[in-house]
């Protein structure tokens, strides 16, 4: 924790998401709508926070993280590194929703210099919930945005610290839906204390740029889409991607990376007309093989996150 004799001031900024849902009926955790409280309610009743301690709170959006897009990514960006660049700002806090955490935590960690802790925060279950955990993560996320050293984009949910790296979603109902997968994850949150298992992560600004500044609305963001390989699948979807001035796609291959020979020429079709293909795998933990395969691996990424390296990527540099 912060030393307890100095200030210190935590940024909370608010985009939405189930930690801000309510539903008609107080306990329903099934029917309800996302992003209706405001950042500033969400942390008037924390417990045990220091004295020391000076929260700033900034509504950046109000949304279900479903909706999420680059211009809000861009947006949410500018935001984190206004605050970030403040010397009296130890860390930013983002409460988000957790369906599309993942990836806007790789967003910003692959574009934002973060040598303060960024941590992301969500709940599973809406804020009028008989027993929400959105009030702990966001008490435990800022535990983790005070404790010495902390740095990188992070994320907290249900005691447990993630890296934005390697953070997903695994499950759609449980209070504990994120993993960090065979990375194994960052530490251990026990009241109000964060109990560090790996070394903080080491800021990998990848992406950066007069392009990736200048982002303002989903329609500067290159055309780049996702297809599946499954038993069965063929090259229709790929060939109408292509039709539409696709300019990336990531297949989602099966097992290590492999795609049904069908649809595999129609991504070496696109790939000689010149739209950028990488491979990942839908399986959710586990290398993809980069052995007598004629479409380059998406280097560890899993699928959404690929899509976001590979549109970032034709925004900055020449695509690998």
């Amino acid at each position: 924790m912060a030393e307890p004799n100095k200030a210190h001031k935590v940024v909370v900024l608010g985009t939405g998401g189930t930690i801000a849902g309510t539903s008609a009926q107080p306990g329903d955790d099934r029917h309800y709508r996302a992003g209706q409280i405001g950042v500033d309610q969400l942390l008037q009743h924390l417990p045990k926070l220091p004295a020391n301690l000076v929260l700033v709170a900034e509504q950046v959006a109000q949304v279900d993280s479903k909706d999420m897009g680059p211009a809000l990514w861009w947006q949410l960006r500018r935001r984190v590194a206004h605050w970030l660049a403040q010397a009296d700002v130890v860390g930013v806090v983002i409460t988000h929703g957790t369906d599309t955490l993942e990836e806007t935590a790789y967003f910003l960690y692959a574009t934002l210099p973060a040598a303060k802790p960024v941590v992301l925060t969500c709940a599973m279950r809406p804020a009028t919930s008989l027993a929400p955990d959105g009030p702990q993560n966001l008490r435990d996320a800022i535990s983790v945005a005070l404790h010495p050293g902390a740095q990188g984009v992070l994320a907290v949910c249900a005691g447990t610290l993630h890296g934005a790296l390697d953070v997903q979603k695994l499950h759609t109902s449980r209070l504990d839906a994120f993993s960090s997968g065979d990375a194994g994850v960052l530490g251990k949150i026990r009241s109000h204390r964060l109990f560090l298992i790996r070394n903080w992560p080491q800021a990998s600004v990848k992406y950066s740029g007069s392009a990736i500044e200048n982002i303002a609305s989903d329609a500067d963001w290159p055309p780049v889409d996702i297809v599946t390989s499954h038993a069965g699948a063929d090259g229709l979807v790929v060939d109408a991607l292509l039709a539409q001035g696709v300019r990336g796609i990531v297949v989602a291959g099966t097992g290590s990376g492999t795609v049904h020979h069908a649809l595999e020429a129609a991504l070496l079709r696109a790939q000689a007309a010149g739209v950028v293909v990488w491979r990942s795998t839908r399986c959710a933990l586990g290398p993809v093989s980069p052995a007598a395969q004629r479409l380059p691996d998406a280097q560890g990424l899993s699928p959404v996150k690929a899509r976001i390296a590979l549109a970032l990527e034709l925004l900055t540099c020449s695509p690998r």
